[in-house]
């Protein structure tokens, strides 16, 4: 069959699985020129980064790039845990699914071990399951990536009286107190579309919270260590976003900006406790502003990233997911002598911030300046609208590079 995106209220509702496959593999070859270039040794060849990892969300986006960086630039094992839809001979996957797929594929090929499990990672069932297979390979874990982004989470210790089933959380993107609107960009138009949000309720705040939080990193952390599987040093990181004062009403300041905020409390208390009990730490890592599902309908947050890629693309410092998480641990998280866990620079309140490039205060004027200066009439000139469209298509193996969309896919559980 020929497979064309179908998109939906800004959403890309399909994936290619060549298009996911294909991409999956730029990422690993861009990791491998970076080994290369920066002269790292894999595990295999005596280097001392990673080499058992454990990355919770590791089928898209960033939990995707950093299983890429640990496995294909430091040579280390993973497991990887993510819940995909899985494709059939004559229906389409999701797209992580191709891309763990792919990775799979490529690690085995490269002789490295690696372990992919569809699973939901909020529940205890999946925690004692990651467990027996530490323990079955006879290795602890040294790193510990948590890079869930689901919308919804499963309380594994609370069952509704009603339903019988796990209670479960939702979480929103909403601001606080207030309704935020602003323009964003049309993608099936190329056009500035204005889009609000109202404010949350309170009970949405706190089930934010509880899906996007760091609750449920810290049990993965308590169980992993209780039972036994993580080394000496053990390091565990998640993902934060900040972004720009303009959008801090409707992310930073709003609903999931609680959820950072207790993300982030979590880190210090899980540090102070893998530091007493291993030698390790806990990191939040601060991201550069990426096109992801959520991002293309949050309001503003896509014009400023296609104003964001112009200015950083003219400056030369734009970075995608694989471009950050490369960076990440090259030149914060394993910066000692033969790529070792060295000392892990962080901003006042223990963040590590690999944001930089994005909030250098030119970077932050400039885009301040087009942003001001927006219309419908000047769109294409003032954003990047082919990079941002790009991007959004290619999450989903679209418009990808090197892909012929009008070829034959005889199989859509397959690579």
């Amino acid at each position: 069959m020929i497979i064309k995106p179908m998109v939906r209220s800004n959403i890309c509702i399909n994936a290619h699985p060549v298009g996911c496959a294909k991409e999956t593999e730029r990422q690993i070859a861009y990791v491998k020129a970076q080994k290369e270039k920066r002269g790292i040794k894999s595990a295999k060849e005596g280097g001392a980064g990673p080499k058992f990892v454990l990355v919770l969300g590791c089928s898209t986006g960033y939990g995707l790039a950093s299983r890429i960086s640990a496995a294909f630039e430091y040579g280390a094992e993973t497991i990887g845990v993510s819940f995909e839809k899985a494709g059939t001979e004559t229906k389409g996957g999701t797209p992580g699914w191709y891309n763990n797929l792919a990775f799979d594929k490529a690690a085995a090929a490269d002789g490295i071990w690696a372990k992919t499990f569809s699973a939901d990672a909020f529940s205890h069932e999946t925690r004692r399951m990651i467990i027996d297979e530490a323990k079955n390979h006879g290795k602890k874990f040294d790193l510990i990536v948590y890079s869930l982004a689901s919308p919804v989470r499963s309380d594994p210790d609370k069952i509704d009286p009603v339903t019988g089933q796990h209670v479960l959380y939702k979480s929103v993107l909403k601001p606080i107190g207030k309704t935020y609107a602003g323009l964003g960009i049309d993608i099936m138009t190329d056009s500035l579309k204005e889009s609000a949000a109202e404010p949350a309720t309170e009970d949405e705040i706190a089930n934010t919270v509880k899906v996007m939080g760091g609750e449920d990193w810290k049990l993965w952390i308590d169980q992993l260590e209780a039972a036994g599987v993580l080394a000496e040093g053990c390091r565990t990181v998640a993902y934060s976003y900040i972004g720009p004062a303009l959008s801090h009403a409707i992310y930073r300041d709003g609903s999931i900006g609680r959820a950072k905020e207790d993300l982030e409390a979590t880190a210090i208390e899980l540090s102070k406790k893998l530091s007493a009990d291993l030698g390790g730490a806990a990191y939040v890592s601060v991201n550069k502003g990426l096109v992801t599902r959520s991002s293309a309908v949050i309001p503003i947050i896509s014009l400023y990233l296609s104003v964001l890629f112009k200015v950083m693309k003219a400056k030369g410092t734009h970075e995608g997911c694989i471009e950050q998480m490369e960076r990440l641990f090259a030149e914060r998280l394993y910066t000692g002598a033969n790529s070792a866990p060295g000392k892990v620079p962080v901003d006042e309140e223990n963040r590590i911030r690999v944001d930089d490039w994005e909030m250098q205060d030119d970077v932050q004027a400039e885009v301040d300046r087009l942003m001001a200066n927006v219309s419908n009439d000047n769109l294409a000139e003032i954003c990047d609208l082919d990079g941002y469209k790009h991007d959004f298509y290619a999450t989903n193996g679209f418009d990808v590079e090197g892909v012929d969309y009008n070829a034959d896919v005889a199989r859509m559980d397959l690579v």
